[in-house]
């Protein structure tokens, strides 16, 4: 197969804006669609050398998986390796036993099945992932593993039926994706159904190329290199992918490997010295970034500084420069390395980050190894609700109110509404309730804000993603709790500091403000609403306030002394951070009472996230059970007298 420098220089294309993406540059905002050009590039490469290899009848599996294992495994071990102690480290037991999981997920290439049934993809809690970006490795390792054999199976119907063949298979995957990302975005993203259109794009190029050869055609190939550098900039965090939308990088793609041929403009760009020499090292470069982000936001309090983040994809530049020199470029060499050493060496690779990640997982991050006693015991006092799984609903398909839980008792008065912000409270409150037989029925949807009463075509609040099935729910669950004659009180409670201005992890001690008053008066109507209906007909309504946020995961918090109390944040910090709130609350108490968890968590000057060798969340928003069980307990003093 003939060199094309103009390749190597659409990697560069493609890995740069991934790295800036990963950065949390805003300007590269669809970065993440240079993963779509590297899938069509790796289609193109790996069809043209399989064709030319079965045409020439020299093709061989073990010599094909061979080239691969050079390829990729080496540079990737050595920075699993890497990352490892610094993940025991830096790292909490909990991010500790999702990272030995991911080595697990790495080493039987299916990194991308464990991220689909994880967080998603855009969420913060991703960007501390340090081996999120494998997902992309998986999916093209699935198709190198499957692919030959599907190829070399079918090609006795002839090159013209399987082209074809290949053909419908990418339409049948684009519909699938455009299928998926509006009934289950998380898979349709990941998994390999709906991406292997982008690597058959890149087959049926392959197939093309090879009948027609490269043209040279100026329009076509700056029209390719436009598409995707548009997609680069205007697509972002809400632009539904993959998808009909992922067609322009993968246009775009397909049109610069048939017709950037060369004396064309968009070839001499991309064979410059520059584009060629950072594509050489763009997979080494895919691998490094993602490791150095992640371990930054881990180590640090605040959110990387953009210039922290701007050495840092330098550094990956840098890394991969050394990977790609002593570490890919020897490997691929067979003076170096005999194809018996090779797979034994991949095996003995794969099988030691299997059982390291394994040992990480059964032990829980390897807790008592890296923790003192005191630590684990307060650790497992920050714990969500048992039920949180059963009874948690959210997305597409959520639970209707007949299907939510109902707990411990048959008398049920009492119904707990509103977020994920509900769920431990309404778990501690039905243990509390039940000495007295009173029942409870737990509502709660995720990332639900107060969308009561707003109109169809203002779901899409400003700022805030799409509430359009949280609108749905609150307005069937809020009927049905109408028409429940069992239900008496209602308690409501919502994470009002998120919807109202933003999310704190990123900004503290500053104050966030990513939100808008258009949005908070929206917000706040919808919550008054909600409490004048539930009164009208009769329900008593109580609303819980947010519980004060911590500066960072409760893991990083927990004392070594015991019975120690730990600082969160200061009272006015939490004031200032929820001004809206007390600003309006006179407004609130007119039509329903209101119960405030800093009474319980706070002093005049401080909040407190730990006391009594218990600790009071379990992450940096969510009350744990026994900080929702002191809730409780005041509530139930209050409130439900004897």
């Amino acid at each position: 197969m003939k060199y094309r420098p103009e390749i190597d220089g659409l990697r560069a294309l493609a890995v740069i804006p991934v790295i800036l993406f990963h950065a949390g540059f805003d300007l590269f905002s669809g970065g993440f669609v240079g993963v779509d050009v590297f899938f069509v590039i790796s289609g193109y490469l790996i069809t043209t050398i399989i064709i030319d290899d079965i045409e020439k009848d020299r093709f061989s599996i073990a010599n094909f998986y061979e080239r691969r294992a050079r390829r990729l495994l080496p540079a990737l071990f050595v920075v699993m390796l890497v990352c490892i102690p610094f993940a025991l480290m830096w790292m909490l037991p909990s991010q500790m036993r999702d990272f030995s999981e991911s080595l697990i997920a790495v080493s039987l290439f299916a990194s991308n099945i464990l991220f689909a049934g994880d967080s998603g993809y855009f969420a913060a809690a991703a960007e501390k992932k340090p081996l999120l970006h494998t997902w992309s490795l998986a999916v093209e390792e699935q198709y190198y593993l499957l692919f030959p054999i599907f190829l070399v199976l079918l090609w006795r119907f002839g090159k013209n039926k399987v082209f074809w063949i290949i053909a419908i298979l990418a339409a049948i995957s684009l519909l699938l994706s455009e299928w998926g990302w509006r009934n289950n975005p998380m898979d349709n993203f990941y998994l390999a159904p709906t991406r292997a259109w982008e690597l058959f794009a890149g087959s049926i190029a392959a197939f093309a190329a090879q009948k027609n050869g490269i043209q040279k055609n100026n329009p076509l190939a700056i029209l390719g290199l436009l598409a995707i550098i548009g997609a680069i900039f205007a697509y972002g965090e809400t632009t539904p992918f993959p998808s009909l939308y992922a067609l322009a990088p993968v246009l775009g793609t397909v049109l610069l490997v048939l017709y950037a041929g060369e004396e064309t403009w968009a070839a001499k760009l991309l064979s410059s010295r520059l584009f060629v020499g950072t594509g050489l090292i763009s997979y080494s470069a895919y691998l490094w970034h993602q490791p150095l982000f992640a371990f930054a936001r881990i180590r640090l309090v605040q959110q990387p500084s953009e210039a922290l983040l701007l050495t840092l994809s330098a550094a990956s530049l840098g890394l991969a420069y050394l990977s790609w020199r002593f570490v890919e470029h020897p490997f691929r060499r067979r003076s170096v390395l005999e194809r018996k050493t090779v797979f034994l060496l991949s095996l003995g690779g794969m099988l030691t980050f299997l059982s390291f990640g394994i040992l990480g997982y059964i032990t829980n991050g390897f807790l008592t190894l890296t923790t003192t006693q005191q630590y684990q015991d307060v650790l497992a006092t920050a714990a969500p609700s048992p039920k949180r799984k059963m009874c948690h609903t959210g997305g597409v398909q959520y639970s209707s109110y007949n299907e939510s839980c109902e707990y411990f008792s048959d008398n049920v008065r009492v119904a707990v509404m509103g977020d994920s912000h509900t769920v431990e409270l309404s778990y501690a409150l039905a243990e509390e309730l039940r000495a007295k037989d009173i029942g409870i029925k737990h509502l709660s949807f995720s990332s639900c804000a107060p969308s009561y009463n707003i109109a169809p075509d203002a779901t899409h609040l400003p700022d805030i993603a799409t509430l359009e099935h949280c609108h749905s729910w609150t307005r069937q669950a809020i009927d049905a709790i109408i028409n429940d004659e069992r239900i008496d009180t209602v308690i409501l409670s919502y994470r009002l500091a998120f919807y109202l201005y933003g999310s704190h992890e990123e900004a503290y001690p500053a104050i966030t403000d990513n939100r808008n008053e258009v949005t908070r008066k929206i917000v706040w109507a919808a919550l008054l609403d909600m409490t004048k209906d539930l009164e009208q007909a009769g329900k008593k309504p109580l609303f819980v306030m947010q519980s004060p946020e911590l500066p960072r995961e409760i893991g990083y918090l927990i004392p070594k002394e015991k019975h120690a109390t730990t600082a969160g944040v200061p009272l006015q910090w939490w004031k200032n951070r929820t001004a809206y709130v007390y600003q309006n609350l006179d407004e609130l108490k007119a039509v329903t009472e209101v119960f405030d968890p800093a009474e319980v968590f706070c002093d005049e000057v401080t909040c407190y996230v730990t006391g009594d060798n218990k600790a009071f969340y379990f992450d940096d928003n969510h009350l744990s059970v026994e900080g929702a069980r002191r809730i409780a307990q005041e509530i139930i003093l209050q409130y439900f007298p004897r």
